[in-house]
């Protein structure tokens, strides 16, 4: 969606950490990025984190370890993903909050549902405090693309906000213009009384006038 990318890139811009939740699906043959943002509740506050991504494939069971982040780097752990996984989360930085990563030529064997989870800890004055934080991201990939149904309402919502404000500004051109119009009425009615005070007033001397030469 058009107007969600303005809005992360605007976010970015100011460096504030929002948690927009991950796209679910994803095309055969095509890359897709598995978001996962976990945003600290005290910014000010330094930190680490170390990440772990699972992956339950669709009729199983359990969850598997496929992929690590930590201080020493990335680490894909399962042989699907081997070469297939890159990290797109936070750069240069141990302090981790956003831990996305990219799926290279996804095939529909990737349908099923990822986890991701922050082992993160708060470095305080006299303290530690170790928390984990998991985001869960249930994956659909499909043969082509389609339009998701948060895309369609995102668009209708544009156009709607787009028509109201089109009518706003229209309600706003009728009232101005019915202003102006009342104001020019209210001068015009001024000037004639002016004009017509002006005229008894010379009447009236002209006629003062004649009375002191008679």
């Amino acid at each position: 969606c058009y107007l969600s990318q303005i809005i992360l890139m605007t976010l970015s811009c100011h460096g504030a950490c929002a948690e927009v939740d991950s796209d679910t699906e994803a095309v055969a043959g095509k890359g897709f990025k598995l978001g996962c943002i976990s945003c600290k509740r005290r910014s000010e506050v330094p930190g680490s984190a170390t990440i772990e991504w699972h992956f339950r494939a669709k009729g199983d069971a359990d969850f598997v370890l496929i992929y690590t982040y930590n201080e020493e780097g990335p680490t894909i752990e399962h042989d699907q993903f081997l070469d297939r996984v890159d990290w797109n989360g936070s750069k240069r930085s141990n302090d981790i909050q956003d831990a996305s990563i990219y799926l290279l030529n996804v095939t529909f064997n990737d349908s099923g549902t990822y986890s991701c989870f922050f082992n993160r800890i708060l470095f305080y004055d006299n303290y530690e405090y170790k928390d984990v934080v998991s985001k869960v991201v249930h994956l659909s990939v499909v043969g082509k693309a389609t339009r998701g149904t948060a895309s369609i309402v995102s668009e209708v919502m544009m156009y709607v906000s787009i028509i109201g404000l089109q009518l706003w500004l229209l309600i706003e051109m009728i009232y101005c213009y019915r202003k102006i119009a009342a104001a020019g009425e209210e001068a015009l009615r001024e000037a004639a009384n002016a004009e017509y005070l002006a005229i008894a007033s010379e009447s009236k001397d002209n006629c003062a006038g004649v009375q002191v030469g008679e």
